[in-house]
């Protein structure tokens, strides 16, 4: 049997690699770093498995191909919190929530009282807000660690070098501008903070006209809060203006996260084609893998599984470009 070789152990690389060992087909994994780290944009990623809300601005085939995600992830043995997204915005910000209601589904409008019942740090903090109930999210460094693991104990170790061998998937990212003309960088700024004053179970969207948030539950008094999207493609720094931004929403969310502790600042950029959907590209005796944009953990195991058909069976996938320029 051909093996085959993946270049990236990042989102892409390791769910493609998973995939394939699911169904008894071996791989390379060749990644200079040897692990799963700050060197993929995937490291810094929120972990929100909500394809309802992404739906607000994302194509229709991101709801779709993200529907059973939250069970892939759980299959891989990964640990997927299944407590819903809970949508929420300032009083000023009323038209913001009903213009999401409007294009999203599989929500309930819920009330002040609702609110707290969900989570009762926010009690008597915003009247309105939508409950997606049937939404997930996952650390991504500890589920990432965990596809690592698992392939290790089927034999698929990650490589710092070696020379391709076999069919090649190019799942590398950003990195594969080198090759791929149309990949942009979208950058995203996020960061970490501990405050085991506010307690918060789920998900939150606290929604604004210039900037929304996103606060996602990491355990033990930890967040991770992201919200900027950026069109440029280099790696940067935090900027001030970001981060002062993302702590004032938090703060708007609740006063408790003023006594915040910061633990991490990151910034990176996220691959993305121009309509900002994955593709497969074939070319020659590679097939790329790319352009999760922000969806990495809800769409990678889709696309992941569009390539294990395309390889082993033939079958050509959604979003296939064949010989693109």
């Amino acid at each position: 049997m051909t093996r085959i070789t993946i270049l990236g152990a990042g989102v892409m690389g390791l769910c493609i690699a998973s995939e394939l060992a699911a169904r008894g087909m071996p791989s390379r994994l060749i990644d200079p770093a040897g692990k799963p780290g700050a060197q993929a944009c995937s490291w810094r990623a929120g972990g929100m498995l909500a394809p309802y809300c992404e739906a607000e601005s994302a194509e229709p085939a991101v709801l779709r191909l993200g529907l059973d995600a939250a069970d892939w992830w759980q299959a891989q043995g990964a640990e997927v919190t299944r407590r819903g997204t809970l949508v929420l915005a300032p009083s000023r910000d009323r038209a913001e929530l009903d213009r999401f209601a409007r294009l999203t589904q599989a929500h309930r409008a819920v009330n002040g009282d609702e609110i707290a019942a969900l989570e009762p740090d926010l009690a008597g903090r915003f009247p309105r807000g939508l409950h997606f109930a049937t939404e997930a999210h996952l650390d991504p460094r500890a589920a990432l660690l965990t596809l690592r693991d698992r392939l290790r104990a089927q034999g698929v170790a990650i490589e710092t070098e070696g020379t391709p061998t076999g069919l090649v998937v190019d799942a590398r990212g950003l990195a594969a501008r080198d090759q791929l003309a149309d990949l942009r960088g979208v950058r995203g700024e996020m960061l970490v903070i501990r405050c085991p004053e506010v307690a918060l179970t789920r998900t939150i969207r606290l929604l604004h006209p210039r900037i929304p948030l996103y606060l996602v539950p990491r355990g033990d008094g930890i967040y991770m809060i992201g919200a900027t999207m950026l069109e440029t493609g280099g790696k940067y720094r935090v900027t001030a203006r970001s981060a002062v931004e993302m702590l004032s929403a938090a703060y708007a969310l609740h006063p408790g996260f003023a006594e915040a502790e910061i633990l991490e600042l990151g910034a990176d950029a996220r691959p993305a084609f121009p309509d900002n959907l994955p593709r497969l590209r074939r070319r020659g005796g590679t097939l790329y893998a790319n352009g999760l944009y922000r969806h990495g953990y809800l769409l990678a195991p889709a696309v992941a599984r569009m390539a294990a058909d395309y390889l082993l069976e033939g079958r050509k996938p959604e979003f296939m470009d064949e010989d693109h320029p």
